[in-house]
């Protein structure tokens, strides 16, 4: 399995051969997300994402945004106990989940796919079918099918807009790190985000032309969303305090000195971001992919 499509496991070719008595039951739980860091993230969600989400640029090759969900490597804090999403918005890349093009082997065409280690894929028929009886496509498979075109189309019009982030050399290295109440140093890295001093920089006429064409806009948005850096250090407080709460022996009733034990660790476990390398430290990388 690439390693670039991140939450798919088991890719195969839809087709009415293959998955004629075949259905797709949706929930509300994300849990095929649970291990993964980051998510792309097309231009045109940058004004919905921007709110909830740190947005930086990823990837080596093919340069891309992305949403930052998690300071460790297999790690989605937007997820709940029971796996339902965090947030009132829900990238795209994460919502086309069971399905995803592949290309051709000549290149030319692209192929739509459905992972089928999704526990809502089933042959029971529940939820939606994928074929009807005449071997055609439903129409809920047209409709995903729409979906993922359109997802396409702005993932080309994104590459455009990271290709004039990288001619305009705009974007610089950076590393988030967040400190735990336990001492331990986390450090993500790997994604860069744009500089302020750059895109001051650019000449007028320059900064005219992005106006024109809404990235300008885009730029800004980006920016902003890097203050979602500290929801994150929240969210991950938030969730070490849950992990020691699940770990700790339930206390007996009339124990004050457990309660109070339990007072001092959560006022002492917001984390804080800090440059100086101290404790034990764990890495990870934010992911980009098509």
């Amino acid at each position: 399995m690439p390693k670039q499509l991140l939450i798919y496991e088991m890719v195969v070719p839809l087709s009415a051969a293959r998955h004629s008595d075949c259905s797709v039951e949706i929930g509300d739980t994300y849990d095929f997300g649970g291990k993964v860091n980051s998510v792309p993230l097309m231009a045109v969600e940058f004004p919905n994402a921007a709110s909830e989400y740190a947005i930086v640029f990823a990837g080596d090759d093919t340069l891309m945004p992305a949403v930052i969900l998690g300071v460790r490597g297999d790690e989605n804090l937007y997820l709940s106990k029971g796996n339902t999403w965090e947030a009132k918005y829900i990238p795209a890349f994460v919502r086309r989940y069971p399905f995803v093009f592949s290309t051709s082997a000549d290149g030319e065409r692209l192929i739509l796919c459905i992972d089928e280690a999704f526990a809502g894929f089933n042959r029971e028929g529940r939820g939606q079918r994928l074929f009807g009886d005449d071997g055609k496509p439903s129409a809920y498979t047209d409709n995903i099918l729409k979906f993922l075109q359109e997802y396409q189309a702005q993932f080309r019009r994104t590459q455009v807009f990271c290709s004039k982030l990288q001619e305009l050399d705009l974007l610089e290295p950076m590393q988030a790190q967040v400190e735990l109440a336990s001492g331990e140093r986390l450090a993500l890295s790997g994604f860069r985000a744009l500089s302020r001093a750059k895109l001051k920089a650019l000449p007028g006429e320059k900064i005219a032309e992005l106006a024109q064409t809404d990235e300008l806009e885009l730029f800004y948005l980006h920016l902003q969303s890097m203050r979602n850096f500290q929801d994150l250090r929240e969210r991950l407080a938030l969730h070490e305090q849950g992990k020691a709460a699940a770990a700790s022996p339930p206390a007996e009733a009339g124990d004050r000195g457990a309660g109070a034990a339990a007072e001092t660790a959560g006022e002492s476990s917001e984390p804080e971001g800090s440059s100086e390398p101290a404790g034990r430290r764990r890495t990870g990388r934010a992911a980009a992919a098509e």
